[in-house]
């Protein structure tokens, strides 16, 4: 009967419910078990009030001082008492020495008290020297008060008396054992409990289920291995108890807190009858474990099982939802528990605030957290925590002074979340409050909140007050030193970040996989690959170089300073498919315009079955953009739809890039439409793009449209607007770039210096993009390059030359470009053996392997001085195969000086290569009509029609008032095209009275001139030239430019036409620019 009850007692305890029983033999049994939890809301001893275990002394001492003559002749027991408490003592002695009815004498209910409080406070001296008292008054064989003096030694940690009190006591039952053991469980004295279970196993005591159960749940702490539950797992096999739930409940719970979740599984089903708790604890160990799948599917067994749910299991299964992004299911569970009652539960709602901050529904998480009847510290924590990591941080403020009205203190873990709201908005002051809260609270050691405040300073840019709160912490994790690595590495400074990184392995502390990363981006931003070197190796040495993270970043370095290779290599060491080492690969192939290679190694990584990123995929699609492979990008594009990638902004921006880049407008202009925040690299994506793909204008008219509505501009977006504008000799509109960039200060940076420098020479001004050049203060490369080519395509070869020896001069290494404009220097002042000199320097002196516009280059330098055979003997020793360019460049040649037996054997070529261009067949019949071989030529106009290739139609601009006007061959289309071919006329006549004579084979023959009228085969530069005399003033140059080369009789023309005019006209044909005056050409009558 004692057992049942007792076991009764203990298991209703466990669930929280304690059970009012009368009568002093249920007394001795649950006594301790409700004195040791400090309640006595079911004391049998009804003349005591309810008062606290820990205030007792004071009470007890203060009202009832007159028991001291009986039970407290020493005077230990009032060293706790205050002075109010010694006064009201003092106060109600005079009462009884007044009184002197009689004495008061201590009896078992007064010791058990007495022990009861000293279990929770008072020192050990006083509690030995009541021992001692109980001996003289013959207590000392009284089973229940030596129980609560086992219980008082046990509590003060002092086993040897404790043993010593149990050894004496009489009948010392499993009850007794029990009763012990079950009142240290909440002291959280793990240690002495196992050592009175060894006792009472040694003393052949057997031990029930009650006692193992009350042990297991005493070693719950972090202090006891796996072998010394294992050990008591095992007692509890050899007792029988393998299959019962009171003693595998909290086994199962034990296993599954130490990781051994299948160890606790194998328990589980072992169980001949399940209770709720049971349930409870395999449900929580799965999900505590990462388990979080079985965690719901035994959740749904359980329900089937008809189960009833407690406010834990919900808790559990509802945190497997979150932790797994089972939103739905989450929501679902949720209405289980409204059905269930449970929709109060403090940590039931927590559960539910936490899977509603994840799955960002925070209109259900504001509801459900404004329901709730009680909200403790926890409830805070987690909406402020869910909504801080997902950057609403603001209103994780404004909750914080909610929780201060709620009269709740907040915690390191609230303080925390607090301080990185703060970090994320910026908001400096607010995160020095909780600074000075967290110093006057004694929070400042916490490991977390030291953390969040170095990430606070860092991140609001007060990296001086970082590096001093840095100084005054213990230094001993290593992620602080992680942040202030992170702190110097945004500011770019490489020595502070490397002699932290040298010092905290001075002091003792082992990089981890995020230490490594940080100093590697710093070197990465900074390109000193040297040292970003030498600590590679260390990764190696200290075994890092296979974690992701780590090659994720190294690939990154050596792939933005060019070595791919290396890249590549620590990409295949990978064992792991990691997608952010794989886009920084591809990342680094289309940055370095290895186009091809970065589109090969995405399909690779999708054939890896590795799914990209929108880094990735905004990647895959620039490299689209830099072969203009439309329909790959399409197919991309429609991969990151499918994904999910939508309304990403760095795919968007990649998109309008592409299509852009592709002169595919209506296209761009939707991918651009579609991007919700625009930011400058989207309006950036449309001016370059457009004029990289020949929409000039199209990209000049985003250029005013930014302009007009305030969008930020940088130096690409001037770049591409300046680069249009030279494009279509725009010179008005780009000087208006130019005045803004001034305004802007944009016009001191290298590169649009460099840039405006192409837009003058485009457009004629060779004097302005002159001025420019001497005016640049940092001149690179690029700035050399562009004023030699300038010097070389308006024909100054001479200039172009000099300036060449000048670059090399002051240490400038020349490249590719370089030699191009020079080589073009040459034929242009034919130059010849000073030009095949400089060919074959690139390779001997400075490394470069001639490419096919160099070869190019050359063969028109032998040809423009007429050295044909010598021309065709180069390019057989080519060490490429000649291209069409190549070709071109001969034919023109054998045109100029009518070698047709050279002159077909080009031809030949180039219709080979490319059948379908025009300019080869022009260029042959040409050639024929100025040899006299005229049957040929009409073979081959012939042939260009039967195959369908149309002539490109020659077609000229001229800016006149802020307007660019453009005119066809024949152009009758111009509002004023009656007085342009009137006075066309006349200035006809003029040049013929000094000598001009038309070129009537220029073009076509006599028979196709009979066929149509004069007026129709006018060339589109006649009519340009002719309009600008009538519309500009006398002092500005006429400048028209023509999208083909400049035919000779139009070159003859010209030339008379600034002679008779006085005006200086510029001519920018497809090949190089022509200035007229006086009647001579800066070409030299060759081009």
């Amino acid at each position: 009967m004692n057992r049942n009850l007792l076991l009764t007692v203990c298991v209703e305890s466990d669930r929280g419910v304690l059970p009012t029983y009368a009568g002093g033999v249920v007394f001795r049994f649950i006594l301790p078990m409700i004195l040791l939890r400090g309640s006595f809301s079911h004391n049998p001893f009804q003349p005591f009030p309810r008062k606290s275990a820990t205030n007792f002394p004071k009470y007890f001492c203060g009202k009832l001082s007159g028991l001291r003559l009986a039970a407290f002749r020493t005077s230990a027991s009032f060293q706790i008492v205050d002075q109010e408490d010694e006064k009201a003592r003092e106060s109600f002695e005079t009462k009884v020495d007044n009184n002197n009815s009689g004495r008061f004498f201590a009896d078992q209910q007064t010791y058990c008290w007495l022990l009861e409080g000293y279990t929770s406070s008072g020192s050990l001296i006083d509690a030995k020297k009541l021992h001692g008292r109980i001996l003289k008054s013959g207590f000392d064989r009284d089973y229940v008060i030596c129980s609560r003096l086992a219980d008082v030694y046990a509590s003060k940690r002092d086993l040897t008396d404790a043993c010593q009190v149990i050894d004496e006591m009489p009948n010392r039952d499993v009850t007794f054992w029990n009763n012990l053991i079950f009142g240290l469980i909440g002291k959280k004295l793990s240690t002495i409990v196992l050592g009175l279970f060894s006792k009472m196993l040694a003393e052949n005591h057997s031990p029930n289920e009650v006692t193992f159960a009350n042990v297991l749940r005493a070693i719950t702490g972090d202090n006891f291995h796996h072998s010394n539950i294992k050990q008591i797992h095992n007692k509890i096999i050899r007792y029988s108890f393998g299959s019962t739930y009171i003693v595998c409940n909290p086994l199962i719970n034990l296993y599954a807190k130490k990781g051994y979740i299948n160890t606790a599984k194998y328990i589980f089903q072992s169980l001949d009858m399940k209770d709720n708790v049971s349930w409870v604890a395999m449900i929580s160990g799965f999900s505590q474990n990462g388990h979080e799948e079985e965690s719901i599917l035994l959740f749904l067994e359980m329900h089937n099982s008809g189960t009833s749910p407690t406010p834990y299991v919900f808790s559990s299964v509802i945190s497997s939802c979150t932790k797994i992004a089972f939103f739905n299911l989450g929501e679902q569970l949720h209405s289980l528990i409204h059905k269930w009652g449970f929709s109060s539960e403090t940590f039931v709602c927590n559960a539910l605030v936490t899977l509603y901050s994840r799955s960002n529904n925070f209109s259900s998480v504001e509801q459900i957290f404004s329901r709730m009847e009680y909200r403790d510290g926890v409830s805070y924590n987690t909406l402020i925590s869910g909504l801080s990591k997902k950057g609403l941080n603001e209103k994780a403020l404004e909750l914080y002074e909610r929780m201060q009205s709620d009269n709740l203190k907040p915690d390191c873990v609230t303080v925390a979340s607090l301080l990185s709201a703060c970090a994320s908005i910026g908001d400096y002051h607010k995160g020095t409050q909780l600074h000075s809260y967290a110093i006057k609270s004694g929070m400042c050691s916490d490991i977390i909140i030291e953390g969040s405040l170095l990430d606070l300073y860092v991140k609001t840019s007060d990296v001086k007050t970082a590096h001093e709160f840095f100084n005054t912490t213990r230094k001993e994790n290593v992620v602080l030193w992680n942040v202030m690595l992170v702190a110097y590495g945004q500011l770019g400074d490489l020595h502070e970040s490397f002699c932290i990184f040298s010092q905290m392995q001075i002091e003792g502390l082992r990089p981890n996989q995020y230490t490594y990363p940080s100093i590697l981006k710093t070197c990465t931003l900074v390109g000193d690959l040297d040292l970003g070197e030498q600590i590679h190796t260390q990764v190696v040495k200290t075994g890092f170089q296979l974690n992701v993270y780590v090659c994720s970043v190294l690939i990154d370095m050596y792939s933005k300073h060019g070595y791919l290779d290396t890249g590549l290599k620590i990409l295949k060491t990978l064992n792991e498919k990691d997608v952010v080492s794989w886009t920084a690969m591809i990342a680094g192939y289309t940055q370095h315009d290895l186009f091809l290679e970065a589109l090969n190694t995405f399909y690779d990584m999708i054939h890896e079955g590795i799914q990209s990123d929108n880094i990735g995929f905004s990647s895959a699609i620039t490299a689209c953009a830099g072969i203009q492979s439309i329909h790959q990008g399409s197919q991309i594009h429609g991969q990151t739809v499918v994904n999910g990638y939508s309304s990403d902004l760095s795919i968007g921006n990649s998109l309008v890039c592409l299509y852009a880049r592709c002169g595919r407008i209506h296209e761009a202009y939707l991918a651009f439409d579609k991007i919700d925040l625009k930011d400058n690299v989207s309006w950036n994506g449309l001016v370059s793009g457009f004029s990289q793909s020949g929409n000039f204008e199209e990209s000049l008219k985003v250029f005013s449209k930014m302009n007009k509505l305030g969008v930020e501009m940088n130096i690409f977006t001037y770049g591409s607007a300046v680069s249009a504008a030279a494009n279509t000799t725009n010179m008005t509109q780009g000087k208006q770039i130019h005045g803004k960039m001034i305004k802007t200060g944009y016009n001191l940076e290298t590169e649009a210096s460099n840039v405006l420098i192409t837009l003058y020479s485009k457009c004629g001004s060779l004097e302005d993009a002159k001025q420019e050049f001497l005016e640049i203060h940092n001149k690179n490369e690029v700035s050399w390059n562009a004023m030699i080519t300038s010097y070389s395509q308006h024909g100054c070869g001479n200039e172009a030359i000099k300036l060449f020896e000048e670059m090399k001069c002051y240490k400038f290494t020349p490249n590719y470009v370089t030699f191009v404009g020079v080589l073009a220097a040459c034929s242009h002042v034919r130059l010849v053996e000073k030009g095949i000199e400089y060919f074959k320097s690139m390779s001997e002196n400075y490394g470069l392997t001639p490419r096919p516009e160099h070869y190019a280059c050359v063969v028109d330098i032998l040809g423009r001085a007429g050295y044909l055979t010598r021309a065709m003997e180069f390019i057989k020793s080519m060490e490429v195969k000649p291209d069409a360019m190549t070709w071109r460049t001969l034919l023109s040649a054998c045109t100029v000086y009518k070698n047709k037996e050279i002159g077909e054997i080009a031809s030949k070529h180039l219709l080979e290569l490319e059948p379908q261009d025009s300019a080869t067949y022009v260029l042959l019949s040409n050639m024929y009509a100025v040899s006299g071989k005229w049957e040929d030529r009409n073979r081959t106009r012939k042939m260009m029609k039967e195959r369908g290739v149309k002539k490109v139609p020659g077609q000229s601009w001229i800016e006149v008032k802020n307007s660019v006007h453009a005119f066809f061959v024949g152009d009758r289309l111009h509002p004023k095209a009656d007085e342009i071919y009137d006075y066309l006329e006349v200035i006809n006549k003029r040049v013929c009275e000094i000598g001009y004579v038309q070129d009537r084979y220029s073009l076509l023959n006599d028979l196709e001139q009979d066929q149509k009228e004069a007026s129709s085969c006018v060339h589109s530069e006649k009519l340009a030239i002719t309009f600008g005399l009538m519309s500009l003033s006398i002092r500005v140059p006429i400048r028209v430019m023509k999208n083909l080369r400049v035919c000779n009789d139009c070159h003859n023309w010209i030339k008379f036409v600034s002679k008779v005019s006085n005006r200086e006209i510029v001519v920018r044909d497809s090949y190089r620019f022509h200035h007229f005056g006086e009647g001579v050409c800066s070409c030299k009558d060759h081009w």
